[in-house]
């Protein structure tokens, strides 16, 4: 039973984890708040990736609901082990949401903002390796969008801390279901041989 509680509390965790990410993404679309630039192309690549609102958003969403489900599924199962194994299921399914959301986050933040310098779109950072990150003097290179690099880096780091977050809590849940759907069955039947 605390394993099914367990689980809940992992999908309550999850649904504002979740919520971050989306509106993370949606945020790195309007850079300096203008709406033009996302209409314009003017916004990394990336972001149509839509790491944020598919990866570590919607797709985590999957995992959340069937883990705070978890109660009615015993009932429908008859089982924790039945259960467990969806849950086990669902802990995939989101161990690849955030792991996409991740990977792109982290490929996004190596390659740099994309932004006017010298009167021309470009990615000014894409050939730094990352090191742009660690030299703020650099950062002058973006003249436009206004204060694009820290937009990004921000809001980018955001998206790693918090698909690393999500990443962790399906793992544990991933753990556990594991657990108690093989070991669980294993105990119940020596306890009952050991009652006869």
């Amino acid at each position: 039973m605390c394993s099914l509680a367990f689980a809940r509390s992992l999908g309550f965790a999850l649904i504002p984890l979740a919520t971050c990410c989306i509106v993370a993404n949606i945020l790195l679309f309007f850079p300096d708040g203008k709406i033009s630039l996302a209409q314009n192309d003017h916004v990394t690549m990336y972001v149509w990736y839509f790491m944020g609102i598919g990866g570590g958003g919607l797709v985590m969403l999957i995992p959340a609901c069937v883990f705070l489900g978890m109660g009615k599924c015993v009932d429908s199962c008859g089982t924790d082990s039945c259960a467990m194994c969806g849950s086990v299921f669902a802990a995939l399914v989101g161990l690849a949401g955030s792991a996409y959301c991740f990977l792109i986050s982290a490929v996004a933040l190596l390659k740099g903002p994309y932004c006017k310098n010298g009167g021309e779109w470009m990615y000014p950072f894409m050939d730094d390796g990352g090191s742009y990150l660690f030299a703020r003097e650099k950062w002058s290179k973006c003249v436009q969008p206004a204060h694009i690099v820290e937009w990004n880096v921000t809001l980018l780091s955001i998206l790693l801390g918090l698909s690393t977050l999500e990443f962790l809590l399906c793992f544990l849940q991933l753990i556990s279901g594991l657990v108690n759907a093989v070991c669980r069955p294993c105990c119940y039947k020596q306890e009952y041989s050991l009652n006869t």
